[in-house]
């Protein structure tokens, strides 16, 4: 359907066009969406464009992104009128990219801001605020991978193999950009033609539920209790952030700074105040700072009670309460680290 104007006795339909009668070229697409992403993918994080880190081919993924659940977005750009065999191509990126890690992506973004004058150290920063974290979660990422599909129209096939692949769970949407001219001006409409709008929430929701599903079959999900010693005394059947939070306040004990923890802990897991603070200053304060990422902290993803706050370095501290199993071995090597402090821990139940 054309887009009309309006007119006070009758609507006049605008004049279809086309990019190529413009000279709009795919790569003038992909620099406009780069910046105005939400346009084609709302809720989507750009990590980079042309993306090709795999030795065995010279083909790029014109946009590459990142969706709020930590999914990465794989997102084709043609300006013809009926789309080629980019759904073909979208697979076989998709494919390449579903092993990339938190790691990769943040090394893939920070070459993206310095090749467009950004600050490549801000790379882990953005992407950690972009999904609302306060730490790296390796395990939560790229669970899946997206595709969106952007052309000025779609073939048959194309719309055809979309609709069947949706079928067998795969995400991938098809956008449509129809250019229209009006008043010596280029205008686009951009509709999502596939799935239908009205059908995506449900779909969302039933792959979230699979992937909950996944989840919990995995076993990821990690509720063991451990026993810590420190010295003669033991702490009985900690969860693993109990565990994190006792072995910290011990080694603060034995005068530790934070600023060495750090070396081995990520800094991010700290949240420090200058002055001596009780909890309730503490909050307080805290309420006026924001994260390297812009955002607040959030209150419930670190202790900050009384008796689990600690003075280092001049300043009084709380300490992140999530700890992935993954932060074990940096556990271990702060316990090796500092022997005076006599600590150790096993397995709720085993001997120490």
């Amino acid at each position: 359907m054309p887009i009309y104007e309006v007119e006070p006795n009758a609507i006049t339909p605008l004049k279809e066009v086309t990019f190529a009668s413009k000279n709009i070229l795919e790569h003038d697409i992909q620099r406009i969406f780069r910046s105005y992403i939400h346009a084609i993918a709302p809720d989507t994080f750009v990590l980079t464009e042309e993306f090709s880190d795999w030795a065995d081919s010279s083909r790029s993924i014109d946009l590459l992104g990142l969706d709020k659940e930590a999914n990465l977005v794989v997102i084709e750009l043609k300006r013809t009128e009926n789309g080629g065999h980019m759904e073909l191509q979208a697979i076989r990126y998709a494919a390449m990219v579903s092993k990339m890690t938190f790691a990769d992506a943040v090394a893939a973004h920070s070459k993206f801001l310095i090749k467009n004058g950004g600050d490549g150290s801000e790379a882990e920063g953005a992407v950690l605020g972009f999904l609302g974290w306060d730490e790296v979660k390796g395990n939560e990422f790229g669970q899946d991978v997206r595709i969106i599909l952007v052309s000025a129209n779609f073939s048959k096939e194309i719309t055809t193999s979309v609709l069947w692949l949706n079928e067998r769970e795969l995400d991938i949407r098809c956008v449509r950009l129809r250019p229209y001219e009006f008043m010596g001006k280029t205008l686009v409409d951009i509709q999502q033609l596939l799935p239908l709008p009205e059908s995506v929430d449900y779909q969302i929701q039933l792959r979230k539920k699979a992937a909950e599903e996944r989840k919990s079959q995995d076993g990821r999900s990690d509720w063991t209790r451990y026993d810590l010693r420190i010295g003669q005394d033991v702490s009985p059947n900690l969860y693993k952030r109990q565990l994190f939070l006792r072995v910290v306040l011990a080694l603060v004990r034995e005068d530790v700074p934070v600023f060495e923890l750090q070396k081995i802990i990520p800094a991010r897991k700290f949240l420090g105040i200058a002055g001596k603070l009780d909890g309730e200053a503490f909050r307080k304060a805290a309420l006026e700072m924001k994260t390297p990422s812009g955002s607040r902290y959030d209150f419930r993803r670190f202790y900050v009670e009384d008796e689990d706050l600690f003075s280092s370095d001049d300043k009084t501290w709380a300490l992140s309460n999530q700890w992935s199993i993954d932060f074990l071995p940096q556990l271990d090597q702060l316990i090796a680290k500092y022997p005076q402090a006599k600590l150790s821990y096993t397995i709720a139940g085993q001997s120490v």
